[in-house]
């Protein structure tokens, strides 16, 4: 569910239309009264919030909001004709997700809503990813071949895991470069080739289920689970 909190009528039915055609629930209210009724009986996923509302103005009901240990965790998108610098700077800071400035294509706009849901409501990893001989348990960071346990660094952990969570993608040295040890890391590319090696090394036979795309980087095969079962 959406709540979208909006005085002007035609834009607040237009972003309702837009939600709704987008495949998302939502509701409108015109001032904060209504609203803050509303949120007694459900909890949004997001709220859609004016700055420029009758009564309680949008900064102070966001305010409000995120004093609130119940909805200080719902993601709010600021949506208003104010687009100075200021005005957005004491949006965020008071802890909106996002800001955008009227008028705004409704595209734009969708994929905006979209971007804030996919960055505060994550969906959960599994916790047992598995291929052929081998299997991976996140939470207690165990990996197994054939049933015995191989003991891997941090980072061959955290290399092994994106890989087996992109079963059958090319990924490039850059790509594994920024993944597993962030964007800010200033190592060569080779990097990436020592710990595959040693992944290679460890996981023994079953380290064939990693290929080399020469000139390119790394991908693990989809046909091992298939030839293997």
């Amino acid at each position: 569910m959406i709540y979208c909190v909006e005085d002007d009528v035609s834009i607040r039915d237009l972003i309702i239309y837009a939600l709704k055609t987008a495949g998302y629930d939502a509701l409108g209210f015109d001032e904060s009264s209504s609203f803050y009724e509303a949120l007694k009986k459900e909890l949004p996923s997001l709220i859609l919030l004016d700055i420029m509302l009758p009564g309680e103005d949008g900064i102070e009901i966001l305010k409000s909001l995120k004093a609130s240990s119940t909805t200080r965790n719902i993601p709010v998108i600021m949506l208003t004709a104010k687009s100075s610098e200021y005005d957005k700077v004491i949006g965020l800071d008071t802890g909106a997700d996002d800001y955008i400035t009227k008028p705004f294509g409704v595209m734009e706009f969708i994929s905006r809503v979209k971007a804030v849901l996919r960055r505060t409501n994550p969906q959960p990893s599994l916790s047992i990813l598995s291929l052929g001989r081998l299997s991976m348990n996140i939470e207690s960071h165990l990996v197994l071949v054939d049933g015995k346990e191989v003991i891997l660094t941090f980072k061959e952990f955290e290399l092994l895991k994106y890989m087996l969570e992109n079963i059958g993608i090319v990924l490039s040295r850059d790509k594994l470069l920024e993944k597993v040890w962030g964007y800010d890391y200033e190592g060569e590319t080779r990097t990436v080739d020592v710990h595959i090696r040693s992944l290679r090394q460890k996981l023994g036979e079953a380290g064939s289920i990693i290929e080399t795309i020469r000139g390119v980087g790394y991908k693990i095969r989809r046909e091992y689970e298939e030839t293997n079962l």
